[in-house]
């Protein structure tokens, strides 16, 4: 189990979360780019190492009445993890960033750096996009998906 200092060093590390401090000690981190009105990511980090992290929207993870999911035990991947999908989750959906698509299949990729890639199915073709730019191009999906592996980044589902 990680400390209640690794827990905040490690949330401390996402430059989009801002640290709001509130009563007995525990600290809340906002995302205040949210594109509803939830904002809370971290909830209630407490120097005993307890706290939640938004995932309503996230798959494979045990969440309370609130959609929030207890961090207590959590490694240091897991905790970067559930944070960048928590964030990915809240960010909007519509970006400059984007590429432009039109009813196609896509997938979203993230690293532990953060960085977002989209993989796109183009007619026959499998694409990987940075924002606007075109990073590879695959014959198949699973070309691609090996490609995104080995760059260090998984599928946020």
């Amino acid at each position: 189990m990680l400390t209640f200092e690794e827990k905040l060093s490690i949330i401390e590390s996402f430059p989009e979360l801002e640290r709001k401090n509130v009563s007995m000690g525990r600290i809340n981190f906002h995302y205040e780019a949210s594109a509803s009105d939830k904002k809370n990511v971290v909830y209630h980090l407490h120097s005993n190492g307890n706290g939640f992290v938004y995932g309503a929207e996230l798959n494979g993870y045990e969440k309370n009445d609130k959609g929030m999911v207890n961090i207590r035990d959590f490694s240091e991947d897991e905790l970067r993890t559930i944070i960048q999908k928590s964030i990915l989750s809240l960010t909007p959906k519509t970006s400059t960033k984007a590429p432009i698509m039109e009813e196609q299949k896509e997938e979203k990729w993230i690293n532990q750096d953060h960085q977002t890639l989209i993989l796109v199915q183009e007619e026959d073709m499998w694409s990987v996009y940075a924002g606007l730019n075109l990073d590879g191009a695959f014959n198949s999906y699973g070309e691609a998906a090996e490609y995104l592996h080995e760059e260090g980044f998984t599928r946020f589902s």
